[in-house]
């Protein structure tokens, strides 16, 4: 196919089309009429001579070759958006902008009640919708537009990503007030202790991964992907957890908890804030950016 010939303006309708699933829902997308759906749709059906979407008894199906255009597409109108938005002057206080993040409770507990409160100051009409952050990098979701940013603990991110350092944290071992452990607490003292493990985006932490390389195991009692209710959960039993240091200091300050260092020598971690390349100069993407760069987690 010559793109000469290609009419750009349909991979915008394909684009919703795949989106929406629904002709009228995506007429009201772009706002246009649904005839005027209608017509782009016969009009990619003849330039990529297939049928692209199917009418069936659930809804609109798109054909194999449609679901192999969705994510390059839906790319490749994202790089064009953010390089014509590029010279765009962004405006904090008129912005009503919507940025959607992908998170661990973590991040979300230590970041969003700062940045909202100085987002309502500075840029009231901005809007965040936050996510999961899963297991995977939301590479495809990042160049998609589906999430303008991810934070986490990513260990090798993909080189169509771009990366600041947000926090840097060590962990220490969390126990209720009335469990009091031995102190100093040995290795071996650690791993009969009745564990909870917050498993969060991974699916081995380093503390087992040390304790696998050093000869040793512990028993994992309670398995939970959130933070805040393992710290809940151990200061109401006789189970441990191990979190990051400034996350159990700020829940010391309200539950019953005792914090104690850990019996091995571990790395400190760091935590990235990670957004599709193609979008480096989104200027709107970047000042969000900066403003989670002020703000003291530790506070």
């Amino acid at each position: 196919m010559n793109i000469r010939n290609f009419d750009l303006n349909l991979l915008v309708v394909l684009d919703a089309l795949l989106r929406e699933r629904n002709v009228s829902k995506a007429a009201d997308k772009l706002s246009l009429t649904q005839p005027a759906i209608s017509n782009a749709l016969n009009r990619l059906r003849a330039q990529l001579d297939d049928e692209v979407m199917i009418r069936t008894a659930g809804g609109m199906k798109p054909t194999a070759l449609a679901l192999s255009l969705e994510e390059p597409v839906r790319r490749a109108l994202r790089q064009i958006e953010s390089s014509l938005n590029s010279n765009l002057a962004f405006e904090p206080s008129q912005s009503s902008d919507i940025f959607t993040l992908a998170l661990t409770d973590f991040v979300e507990h230590m970041l969003m009640p700062s940045l909202s409160a100085l987002l309502a100051q500075v840029a009231p009409g901005l809007k965040l919708r936050v996510v999961d952050l899963g297991r995977d990098f939301p590479l495809q979701a990042l160049e998609s537009g589906q999430v303008d940013l991810a934070i986490g603990r990513f260990l090798n991110l993909p080189a169509r990503a771009s990366h600041r350092r947000w926090l840097e944290e060590d962990l220490v071992l969390v126990s209720a007030l009335t469990n009091r452990l031995p102190e100093p607490l040995d290795v071996p003292g650690f791993c009969a202790l009745r564990h909870l493990w917050v498993s969060g985006a991974q699916t081995k932490g380093m503390v087992d991964t040390w304790l696998e390389e050093h000869g040793y195991s512990r028993e994992l009692s309670y398995i939970t992907p959130n933070y805040m209710m393992a710290s809940h959960l151990v200061a109401a039993t006789d189970m441990v957890v191990v979190l990051p240091r400034r996350f159990a200091q700020k829940y010391q300050r309200l539950l019953p908890l005792s914090l104690y260092e850990m019996p091995m020598a571990l790395d400190r971690f760091s935590i990235d804030m990670a957004w599709a390349s193609l979008r480096d100069k989104d200027k709107g993407l970047q000042w969000l950016v900066e403003q989670m760069l002020t703000i003291d987690v530790s506070a």
